[in-house]
């Protein structure tokens, strides 16, 4: 089985490394796996030696050029799989199938993959629809996910949930940050972490409420929030706001997250949607023990007491009960803990990933191909 992965970005974060994990741990089985990234982007400066990448990306969604670029790229390697893991991805990969159709001399088609990592509903625009309608199968991060797609109309035998995986291996042998020293945190002090990219759907706003309750209970705990984005001079405000300089940090982008993560005393997630939430997954494989919302898919790896607490989405009030319950009781931290651990060993790791995302191939590969055949709708 060969597989050629599309992802357009050019930043680095959670869908990026599913990525290069599923490309990486197809290799590792024994399947040719290349890759089509941004010729600036992350992925492509993190993508390990020997790995057959190739530089494209298109402007905007309906680059023609790039289309027609990935089209005789696809001619050239023939591969059986094309997986698409972002919008962008899936409108090249549409758009260079239905040249390749109009210009092909029988020979077979490729069969089109999306992973799907995000709760966001289907875009309704007219090329939206059509791009989507090529889909052979959808791959779900999550059942929420999955669900979602059924309710916006996709077939539902054209979708199927992966769990996305980590690698759990990696994360145990990651050596420690000393969190206390590296954020210049008083000694001693309990760390709550949270790791996200500074946007609206990732909740800090709530957070940050929430930090504003609970120093009002446990006056030497710290915040720290990982992460860039658009929020930022925001949620700097905020925390200017509430008087809280001394107790929440925000110290940008690291590239030593995990090792950040297991200084932390308690990991919290505050999304208001999230398709899974990898970074939990890290959590739980560096032993932390967590708090999160509700959101998407979130409880299918979160354990309401029993890996973590979770709580309603938008409700700072509940975090900071959730968080001060935790900070005050040291025995069931190490009880979500250890839980999670075992929890992440048991369901979520790279392996079982890659033999499900390999196995959803197979099918997809051993039947005709079924998408839409018509032609895009015109730009503009």
């Amino acid at each position: 089985m060969f597989s050629l992965h599309v992802d357009t970005a050019r930043t680095w974060r959670g869908g990026q490394n599913q990525v290069l994990l599923t490309v990486n741990g197809l290799r590792s089985i024994g399947q040719r796996a290349a890759l089509v990234a941004h010729p600036d982007g992350e992925l492509r400066r993190r993508a390990a030696e020997g790995l057959e990448l190739i530089p494209l990306a298109p402007r905007t969604e309906m680059d023609l050029s790039a289309a027609w670029k990935f089209s005789r790229l696809i001619k050239k390697l023939a591969p059986d799989i094309i997986h698409a893991h972002d919008p962008h991805g899936v409108a090249m990969a549409s758009l260079a199938l239905s040249i390749g159709s109009a210009s092909a001399k029988g020979g077979p088609t490729p069969a089109l993959v999306v992973a799907r990592r995000v709760d966001f509903h289907l875009k309704g625009n007219s090329f939206s629809r059509w791009k989507y309608r090529q889909v052979d199968c959808f791959i779900a991060a999550s059942e929420a996910i999955r669900q979602m797609l059924i309710g916006d109309g996709v077939p539902p035998d054209r979708t199927v949930t992966v769990h996305e995986g980590i690698d759990v291996e990696y994360a145990v042998a990651t050596p420690p940050v000393n969190v206390h020293e590296a954020f210049w945190l008083p000694h001693g002090s309990p760390v709550v972490g949270n790791v996200a990219a500074l946007v609206p759907h990732k909740g800090q706003r709530y957070l940050i409420d929430a930090a504003h309750l609970v120093v009002q209970q446990v006056p030497d705990a710290r915040f720290v929030i990982l992460g860039e984005g658009e929020l930022r001079e925001h949620l700097q405000k905020q925390v200017h706001e509430h008087h809280l300089e001394k107790h929440v940090l925000l110290p940008g982008f690291r590239t030593d997250v995990l090792g950040c993560i297991k200084g932390f005393d308690l990991f919290v997630m505050s999304s208001v949607t999230e398709g899974l939430g990898t970074s939990l997954l890290d959590a739980m494989a560096c032993a932390r023990p967590i708090v999160a919302t509700r959101a998407g898919g979130i409880p299918e790896i979160v354990e309401d007491g029993v890996n973590g607490l979770l709580v309603p989405i938008r409700d700072h009030h509940a975090l900071a009960d959730a968080i001060v319950r935790a900070l005050k009781d040291p025995a069931l931290r190490q009880r979500m803990a250890d839980a999670g651990f075992a929890r992440v060993n048991e369901r979520f790791t790279v392996e079982r990933m890659v033999a499900e995302t390999a196995a959803v191939y197979a099918r997809v590969a051993g039947r005709p191909h079924v998408a839409g055949t018509e032609n895009p709708p015109a730009a503009g």
